[in-house]
């Protein structure tokens, strides 16, 4: 993950707020993305393989997003701020917009296994 940009010519003082180099802040949302795209695939592989059904199935990807957000605040060594502009960048964006990719390899699996 790329780091935030210069603090500026104040050296960083405690009341400047924080610049973020646009470039890096962009790759690190890119990375994000793509990282809760592949999970959210290989998620719903897992979830059909196993034969989850109904709300079991979707209970795993809200745990297979928990466990991603966690994987990458980690990665962050838990210094958000120092990688995003705000938190909600690793907890909360694009929880949902794997969801269609997970129900479709999901539903793929469940249905060749069992039918």
């Amino acid at each position: 993950m790329a780091r935030e940009g210069d603090r500026g010519a104040s050296g960083g003082a405690e009341d400047d707020p924080p610049i973020f180099n646009a470039e890096n802040l962009q790759s690190n949302i890119k990375s994000i993305h793509y990282s809760r795209t592949f999970l959210s695939i290989i998620g719903g592989v897992i979830a059909g393989i196993w034969g989850f059904t109904g709300l079991t199935g979707f209970i795993f990807y809200f745990l297979v997003m928990a466990a991603a957000s966690f994987g990458l605040a980690a990665k962050a060594k838990f210094s958000i701020c120092t990688y995003f502009d705000s938190w909600n960048r690793i907890f909360l964006d694009g929880i949902f917009g794997g969801l269609m990719s997970f129900v479709l390899f999901w539903t793929y699996p469940l249905k060749t296994t069992f039918w």
